[in-house]
């Protein structure tokens, strides 16, 4: 049967044009808001997520300031994912961006990855107005760690919630694994967490593991085997 969708979403930021473009239609941009490392060359978006690679997505339009759009193939079954970005530019340097994915999940079975999506592109477009509202213009180091396969996800989320300090909501203060920082978005799949110099994530994979898909934007060492071990531990 499958499921064809389309998901809007819009905000205001206070960035430029110039900050939001390079955020939507560069490497190191999206790096710094989107899922793992991506890659914009040859009038295409490689994006990997930890191990996995993304289907490749043809730019299919690229008009500066204004439009970034790109989409992945169609295969055999029907399904496919496009991206499509529109910025506005509005007066005192703020400005109004606005992302709509579409595409088509095929089989009877599609309801499970349209939720698991849909959350997932909540906490990413949150992502991006946060980055562009606190660290416009600079570059993030993406860390992608899985953790150990989760059974049991409402109690997976109640052990996270606990290593928080309780139920989060946007605006609270939370600290762990030797950070503190600032919750901004919060939905059943996805929880957004800004400090200083990192957004931290933690996500709910399709796949059955806990997913932390931190961005760092303060040099240092690799801090990926630092946040396997911390998952490892917490849902040891």
């Amino acid at each position: 049967m499958g499921h064809e969708f389309e998901l809007p979403q819009e905000a205001q930021v206070n960035a430029t044009p110039e900050e939001v473009w390079a955020a939507i239609s560069t490497g190191p941009g999206i790096d710094s808001w989107f899922m793992g490392r991506s890659e914009v060359a040859g009038g295409v978006v490689r994006t990997a997520f930890g191990a996995y690679d993304l289907p490749p997505s043809t730019v299919t339009s690229a008009e500066p300031l204004e439009r970034f759009a790109h989409t992945s193939d169609t295969g055999d079954d029907g399904r496919f994912v496009a991206y499509e970005f529109m910025i506005e530019g509005r007066d005192r340097s703020s400005t109004v961006v606005r992302m709509v994915t579409s595409g088509f999940l095929p089989g009877d079975d599609w309801h499970d990855e349209f939720e698991a999506m849909s959350r997932g592109l909540e906490g990413y477009f949150a992502t991006l107005i946060e980055y562009l509202g606190h660290f416009a213009g600079r570059i993030a180091t993406p860390i992608t760690e899985f953790g150990p396969p989760i059974t049991d996800w409402p109690h997976a989320w109640e052990t996270l919630y606990t290593a928080l300090g309780g139920h989060p909501s946007p605006g609270d203060h939370v600290r762990f694994g030797g950070v503190e920082g600032i919750v901004f978005f919060v939905n059943s799949q996805v929880i957004g967490i800004r400090a200083d110099d990192a957004i931290y994530r933690f996500i709910q994979g399709f796949g059955g593991s806990m997913i932390a898909a931190h961005l760092l934007f303060k040099d240092g060492d690799d801090q990926g085997p630092r946040w396997l071990t911390w998952l490892t531990d917490l849902y040891a």
